[in-house]
């Protein structure tokens, strides 16, 4: 059932989260600041930029290995999304087809270069958010969001959106299960029926709203979030956060696969 499915996978992630490695043992706010600086240098790539973002794959493949992390899973996710990408970039070797070099005698599009540029940058940043939820977990990254200083509205709003997709598909669960035992069969939904379910799923989901608000409100909701738990910057998430900026301004500065490979050309 896909949606049980969605609810198990959010269990996962959390599970994964509660693991103790060095990764793991990292202040959120060092992770956060470091993947956000991560995804910028990332982006700040020309379109046409392929072999120097292949060096920036240290950075997840570091975090995999260290959290132990399973890479099959989290990229199995990750190719569950992409087809998106995909669809964005699929037009550039339509429209961009000017020559961007020579290989083995065929004629490579500047579009195909920006298609394959593209998904790159989508697994670099796509999967370092992934890694940055499974080794932390969501409530210490919205923990550490409003300690560095998001605005605690953006923060809460997160916070909720999080723990009430459980409820959320909760809810979508039992309507899916009840329908299967009553059609004798979960595969052949007809699209009548389906809106027919959606439109109840809002209805209850608007009735569950009102109920867990006045709940909230009854223990004492002001409208804003404390977090309570304490969390200290060591000298390890001050290493964590200086090391690997400064890699990624040298991979940015010079592209460390043409420089590697100029040297085996030079040896071999």
């Amino acid at each position: 059932m896909k949606i049980g499915s969605a609810r198990d996978d959010a269990l996962y992630m959390e599970e994964l989260s509660q693991k103790d490695t060095p990764v793991h043992r990292l202040d959120p706010r060092a992770k956060i600041i470091v993947n956000l600086f991560f995804i910028f240098t990332v982006l700040s790539f020309n379109r046409y930029e392929i072999s120097a973002l292949v060096t920036f794959f240290a950075f997840p493949l570091f975090l995999l290995v260290s959290g132990d992390l399973p890479a099959g899973y989290l990229t199995k996710k990750l190719l569950l999304i992409s087809p998106v990408v995909v669809l964005i970039a699929v037009f550039n070797p339509v429209f961009d087809r000017e020559t961007a070099f020579i290989l083995a005698g065929a004629e490579i599009s500047a579009g195909w270069v920006s298609f394959f540029s593209i998904l790159i940058r989508f697994f670099l940043t796509a999967g370092s958010i992934l890694i940055l939820i499974a080794s932390t977990g969501f409530y210490k990254v919205c923990m550490a969001l409003e300690r560095i200083g998001v605005p605690s509205l953006f923060v809460m709003q997160l916070l909720f959106l999080y723990r009430y997709i459980f409820v959320l598909l909760d809810e979508g669960a039992r309507m899916v299960r009840a329908h299967a035992l009553r059609s004798f069969s979960d595969r052949h939904m007809k699209i009548k029926t389906f809106g027919s379910l959606l439109g109840n799923l809002l209805l209850r989901t608007v009735d569950r709203a009102d109920r867990i608000h006045s709940a909230m409100l009854a223990r004492g909701f002001d409208g804003s979030v404390t977090f309570n738990r304490r969390i200290k910057f060591r000298t390890a998430d001050a290493f964590f956060v200086v090391f690997w900026p400064a890699l990624f301004i040298l991979m940015r500065r010079y592209n460390f696969s043409e420089l590697i490979g100029s040297y085996f050309l030079r040896i071999f």
